[in-house]
């Protein structure tokens, strides 16, 4: 539950940067994921190359962060490998909230930046990344050490809570 609690959206970094075991072992907590029939279709892309975080920006406007994170991650969903038609977004969902959690755990940040159903964003990085028409980028998640704190957070809503039923009802 800590890890969950202390998960928050970072946006600025230091620039100290990371080991490729601990990016590796990010992307390993995005891998156990659940996945409809264990499908698991998904693929992630490190950038680390400055020149490409740079450019990042020019085709998602609210990841104006990745220029000055070491690292992004983008998680993308891999539509050949689909067994259960549509079901590669709750999987790479699922694989994206693993990773978020991973960060935290380990004292970094990182922020949830929405890719897909963005056509113009599915698009720009399509384009700038190379993908094949069958790789949907899904998620960004620019990660580093954070350069900003922030409190945990407990988004605990008891009146969103229903039993059996909407309201009424047996119970």
């Amino acid at each position: 539950m800590d890890a969950i609690y202390a998960r928050r959206s970072i946006r600025k970094y230091s620039s100290k940067p990371l080991t490729r075991e601990t990016i590796e072992s990010i992307i390993r907590a995005g891998m156990n994921a659940p996945s409809a029939g264990n499908e698991q279709p998904w693929h992630f892309i490190v950038i680390d190359r400055r020149k490409i975080l740079e450019e990042i920006p020019s085709v998602h406007p609210h990841a104006e962060m990745v220029r000055k994170a070491p690292v992004a991650i983008l998680v993308c969903g891999d539509l050949l490998m689909e067994k259960h038609e549509g079901y590669w977004v709750l999987d790479c969902s699922a694989a994206t909230e693993n990773m978020l959690l991973a960060a935290a755990s380990l004292g970094l940040g990182s922020v949830w930046l929405g890719v897909y159903p963005r056509q113009d964003r599915v698009e720009g990085l399509r384009r700038l990344l190379n993908l094949p028409d069958h790789i949907v980028p899904f998620a960004l998640l620019p990660i580093g050490y954070p350069a900003e704190k922030k409190p945990p957070k407990n988004e605990f809503h008891p009146l969103r809570i229903h039993y059996n039923t909407w309201k009424g009802g047996a119970s």
